[in-house]
């Protein structure tokens, strides 16, 4: 068989020359199409269920979301694996499929079960799927520099501006928010004042509700002009809180300030945002999709950074905690010029081994060829060019030119041999 495609390829020489340039221009594509990153994605294949349900313990999280969620994802084809964790007020689920399924199938796969658990689980309580990235998705990590701000305001920035904006960005995932204060209402109310007007929490809670909220109504026609009929309730400040009915007592009513005093405070906090120990900060974190160009990602995320610095207000920018394009073209950079490096020294090494310029062209025209090749496997194979994968790459060419210098040899003896036999017999 291989003496076989060695004879056609003698006879068809010109074929094989067209095919092998063929081969290289396909690689240099593939060359400028292949995902760039600094280290390799070794993450398992799997979706996350995220639930929250606020104050509870983490035993009632388990008993009551975790694991009516665990038993029914059970079902979920192709599923190697499925991890519950319950903590206060939070529930994840881990559901690892096998290596080989596609990421999005996974989802639409999780997301039917879900539809169906969530009848299982307590009511106002909703699982939700987390961001489509891995393990490694986390590229960029950033801070507000906003001295004249307090830290409200820039949880707010960050939260209704500058995350939404950078969202946008083609390839991100996910754009977390961390530090500073939830801003929110507090209604601090007073027993003793709810005992009184014979008031409970619940009914604080839901006059509350209800009263934040506007009301559909209809078109009414007057004088040849029609007009849309609509209530607007939605609450706007904290005295719109503090004059809300609860009651009457003796026709006159009860309000939430005759309960309690309504505020401006910040949600409960489980940690903070600190920069180099010098105080407490707001940031964000970025988050990758799952498959993109880590650092195509970042390019664009920094070039709409310069977008959203824009409407910041005076004062305010950003402040690059972490990186990762900086570690990718260190990684990458030392790659290349260890890569050019070799090339060199190994095709001065096989011309003076050699001595033969047609002997040492056939085997140096090989390194290039291969390495084309080779990233023509990586993206079919969906590998990024990453520390380790180019390092294989650099490995590899000791073995092509050890295998070109073989059958160089192994060629020139066999042509020596035939031309002694051939010698030999017209002599006789």
């Amino acid at each position: 068989m291989v003496n076989k495609i060695i004879e056609l390829s003698l006879r068809n020489r010109y074929i094989v020359l067209v095919l092998a340039i063929g081969l290289l221009g396909w690689g240099i594509y593939n060359i400028q199409r292949n995902p760039v990153d600094a280290i390799p994605d070794l993450s398992e294949n799997e979706v996350i269920v995220f639930t929250e349900w606020t104050g509870q313990s983490p035993q009632i999280m388990e008993d009551q979301v975790t694991y009516p969620l665990v038993s029914n994802l059970q079902g979920v084809p192709k599923v190697k694996d499925i991890r519950g964790t319950s903590m206060f007020g939070m529930s994840f689920v881990y559901v690892i499929f096998d290596d080989d399924v596609d990421i999005y199938w996974t989802r639409t796969r999780v997301l039917e079960k879900l539809n169906y658990a969530q009848r299982l689980l307590p009511q106002g309580v909703t699982p939700t799927l987390g961001p489509d990235g891995t393990g490694v998705g986390q590229i960029f990590w950033y801070h507000l520099d906003a001295p004249k701000m307090d830290l409200g305001e820039q949880r707010a920035l960050q939260d209704w501006y500058i995350k939404f904006a950078l969202q946008t960005v083609p390839g991100v995932a996910e754009v977390g928010s961390f530090g500073g204060f939830e801003k929110q209402y507090q209604i601090v109310v007073d027993p003793v004042k709810l005992q009184f007007y014979n008031l409970s929490m619940m009914d604080v809670i839901k006059k509350v509700r209800a009263n934040n909220n506007d009301v559909g109504g209809r078109k009414l026609d007057m004088s040849g002009m029609g007009y849309i009929i609509r209530g607007l309730g939605y609450i706007k400040n904290k005295n719109d809180i503090e004059n809300i009915a609860l009651s009457n007592n003796n026709g006159i009513p009860v309000r939430v300030k005759d309960i309690g005093t309504v505020q401006m405070g910040g949600n409960l906090r489980l940690g903070i945002l600190d920069a180099n120990g010098e105080g407490e900060v707001v940031g964000g974190v970025v988050i990758m999709r799952y498959g993109e160009n880590a650092d195509k990602v970042i390019k664009l995320l920094k070039k709409k950074m310069i977008d959203v610095q824009k409407g910041l207000p005076e004062g305010v920018s950003f402040k690059i905690d972490y990186d990762r394009s900086n570690l990718i073209e260190a990684a990458i950079d030392n790659i290349k010029d260890k890569l050019i490096e070799e090339i060199s020294i190994v095709s001065i090494i096989v011309i003076i081994f050699l001595f033969h310029w047609r002997s040492a062209l056939s085997i140096i025209i090989q390194i290039p060829i291969s390495i084309a090749i080779s990233f023509i496997l990586l993206n079919a194979f969906g590998f990024s060019s990453n520390i380790m994968s180019l390092t294989g790459v650099a490995l590899v060419i000791s073995v092509i030119v050890d295998n070109g210098i073989i059958m160089s040899e192994n060629a020139y003896s066999n042509l020596s041999e035939w031309q002694n036999s051939h010698s030999s017999n017209q002599s006789s």
